[in-house]
């Protein structure tokens, strides 16, 4: 059963206004689940099939004719090398929402890139579900009968009693 993630809407927006989107956050957290739920129009790589992982690290260019956007890249932290290509092609083709991506907050992955991909691509750090994500519970809703929740315009989501 898929439970919605409130991180939806802004990795929508994420796809919409950058060419690239990478979701990170811990192992299990849903982010392959998450992204092929919003998009799943795109075609789906996976880098732990050991032969697809070979073709991104040693035939990249290859790899990106094989599978042209837009395109889903599942563990990008295994071919941290690609991000270099990936950069290419975005400044070649300038199309946003090209590419999705899951990875691991390594910090070798992150620190790669932030140095290849600045301004080419919006990170979103996926966490576990939440207590209104688990219950289907929206942001507007009241939590509990004393509290309510009020969204304050440029500002985040905050609790008042």
């Amino acid at each position: 059963m898929y439970i919605k993630r409130h991180l939806e809407e802004v990795i929508k927006e994420c796809l919409e206004q950058f060419p690239i989107v990478l979701v990170t956050g811990p192992r299990q957290v849903g982010k392959t689940t998450l992204l092929q739920c919003l998009c799943d129009d795109y075609k789906y790589v996976i880098l732990e099939d050991v032969f697809v992982l070979i073709e991104a690290l040693e035939e990249t260019n290859l790899f990106l004719k094989n599978y042209q956007p837009p395109l889903f890249i599942d563990e990008v932290q295994y071919a941290p090398s690609i991000f270099r290509y990936l950069k290419m092609y975005v400044d070649m083709n300038k199309q946003k929402g090209s590419f999705a991506l899951t990875g691991s907050q390594a910090f070798e992955l992150m620190k790669g890139v932030s140095e290849t991909l600045a301004g080419r691509m919006a990170i979103v750090e996926l966490k576990g579900l939440s207590f209104r994500e688990i219950h289907h519970i929206e942001f507007i809703e009241e939590v509990c009968r004393n509290f309510k929740m009020k969204k304050l315009i440029g500002k985040d989501t905050t609790l008042l009693m």
